[in-house]
């Protein structure tokens, strides 16, 4: 295993930002379904005891993305569609209520922020900068999330985003996929800044159902990272 890129914060406890670190890299597909993971070798690579990072192996799996078998060893699970798909009603559940709120009123500082998120997206798609098109993409969604008062549910949207974030992942390099987000983040915006909420919604909809509605093929192509529905 090679050596993770962490610089431990002293002022806080070591599991949860281990616990960070290894659901980034799970996320990001660095650390691909069926990777094994020995705890020996992690607190070796982390320069820690095997406590924290027991600790945060239980999180891990907590959400579903490492299965452990004890006294054998930990895995990164593969993605688990029917997961996926209860995380995507989820969250298109709670941001439709969440954009229909933003639209009914102004609030110049969050379009300017909102912008500034496409923006960045842009800059990253051009550059080839996978991870921080993504980072782009969560601020989008975070931000609606804050203005809208609810930033413990979108705590909640990332506990159980594990599998779908790494389905959309797997979809993020098809042609076009990553000219559409931006596209759909455009109209987003634009319906709440005129103040149309059944319009955000309606754009909301479709932004989200674009990587459940090439699950087939997402699996024909990758059928060593997903479990069969």
């Amino acid at each position: 295993m090679q050596n993770p890129k962490l610089r431990l914060d002293r002022s806080r406890h070591a599991a949860p930002q281990v616990f960070e670190h290894l659901r980034q890299q799970i996320v990001s597909l660095a650390l691909a379904p069926g990777t094994a993971l020995s705890r020996v070798m992690l607190a070796e690579s982390y320069g820690l005891s095997q406590t924290p990072i027991r600790d945060a192996l239980m999180k891990l799996s907590e959400e579903a993305l490492v299965e452990i078998y004890p006294q054998h060893t930990t895995v990164v699970s593969r993605i688990d569609i029917p997961a996926a798909r209860q995380a995507h009603f989820l969250r298109q559940s709670l941001e439709l209520e969440i954009v229909h709120t933003l639209a009914q009123r102004p609030d110049p500082i969050l379009h300017k922020r909102l912008q500034a998120s496409i923006d960045l997206q842009r800059v990253s798609h051009a550059s080839g900068e996978y991870q921080q098109f993504i980072d782009a993409d969560q601020a989008f969604h975070r931000d609606m999330h804050i203005a809208a008062g609810v930033l413990s549910l979108w705590e909640l949207e990332q506990r159980y985003s594990g599998h779908l974030d790494r389905l959309r992942r797997l979809h993020l390099p098809e042609a076009g996929k990553a000219e559409r987000i931006m596209d759909d983040h455009q109209r987003l915006l634009d319906a709440i800044v005129a103040q149309t909420p059944e319009r955000a919604q309606q754009v909301l909809r479709e932004h989200l159902s674009g990587t459940l509605s090439q699950v087939a093929e997402i699996c024909k192509r990758y059928p060593e990272y997903v479990l069969a529905e």
